[in-house]
């Protein structure tokens, strides 16, 4: 009943935004959207007044590096007065049979773990990555050397920091688009980054052990954001999930920029619908609704709905928050 309600709601949004096609007229559009389950993100993306973007997790993260108490002065990747711990540490948590959450209280690193090896999608902080994803991973009865591949995202330091890391620490393959190995390298110290590996094209397919990882190029948030497809289990049950790569608006305000966001949130809610995917995840805490999500996990008994498992129409629905926010920013610049 409760879908059927929603359907409804958007539906007569879609109308009222097709008809009036204004900035409001879209917000609305987003808000019906949302519903209860994606308010961060819509009050993240979709103020009720259109304004020019602010700058988050940006060029080196600047403002989620505030956020987090770092030094917001430091190159992007570099450590440099780090934060006390206990303003970021989050325990590692079992979300499906073969996938675990091992990120901070507000950045989110994913393991899959498969047959012959772990693969880890974003890398975090410099100042994180060994306690969080090394320590987690271990916390958790794996062995982090065995973390074969590092997808990252985006080359935003709050994902990438890292990355040199586990490059070094355990020889693994970092796997980023071209254009945001250039980002990389054009904005972040050589000391600090990766050396250059695997480039991800549109589909690539990365396969360890017994499976395989989708990964299709979402530009937007940067230039070659990557977001991801996990087939993943519960109790034996196969599920699907979607990492949507690059969230916030903190590119150079543009109507080529809004509309590059927008047709990759488009395309990529084809690309769910297609797969089959009733699971969202961020690699932002709020945005997924991780912070709740989590501790259900613990608190959840045989037989329980998992947190997780949204089904298709409320990922489309979180699709569809990012790109009616950005249609309503396009529509204010005009």
């Amino acid at each position: 009943m409760r879908k059927l309600v929603v359907a409804v709601v958007l539906s007569m949004s879609f109308a009222v935004a097709a008809a009036q096609d204004t900035p409001d007229s879209h917000v609305a559009v987003a808000r019906a959207a949302a519903g209860q389950e994606y308010t961060a993100l819509f009050n993240q993306l979709c103020p009720a007044a259109p304004a020019a973007p602010q700058a988050q997790g940006g060029q080196g993260g600047a403002r989620g590096a505030r956020g987090a108490g770092a030094n917001a002065a430091a190159p992007q990747g570099q450590r440099r007065g780090a934060p006390d711990s206990s303003t970021w540490h989050a325990e590692p948590v079992k979300v499906f049979d073969n996938l675990y959450f091992v990120g901070m209280t507000e950045y989110s690193a994913w393991a899959v773990v498969t047959s012959q090896g772990i693969i880890v999608i974003d890398t975090i902080y410099d100042y994180s990555v060994e306690d969080e994803i090394v320590g987690g991973l271990r916390k958790l009865g794996f062995d982090p050397a065995n973390i074969k591949y590092a997808i990252v995202s985006h080359a935003h330091t709050d994902h990438s920091g890292g990355a040199r890391y586990l490059q070094d620490k355990f020889g693994t393959r970092i796997v980023l688009s071209a254009a945001d190995w250039d980002l990389f390298e054009s904005n972040t110290p050589e000391a600090a980054r990766p050396k250059r590996d695997i480039v991800a094209t549109e589909g690539y397919k990365l396969t360890l052990g017994d499976t395989t990882l989708t990964l299709h190029l979402t530009p937007g948030h940067t230039p070659g954001t990557i977001s991801t497809i996990i087939p993943v289990r519960d109790q034996g049950r196969p599920h699907v999930v979607a990492e949507w790569g690059g969230t916030a608006f903190n590119f150079t305000p543009s109507a080529a920029a809004f509309q590059t966001y927008i047709d990759s949130a488009k395309r990529f809610s084809d690309i769910v619908t297609r797969a089959g995917v009733d699971v969202i995840i961020s690699n932002h805490t709020n945005y997924d609704g991780s912070k709740t999500k989590l501790p259900a996990l613990a608190a959840r008994k045989a037989g329980d709905a998992h947190p997780y498992v949204v089904g298709n129409e409320s990922v489309k629905r979180y699709l569809k928050v990012a790109e009616e926010c950005a249609t309503a920013r396009l529509r204010a610049q005009n």
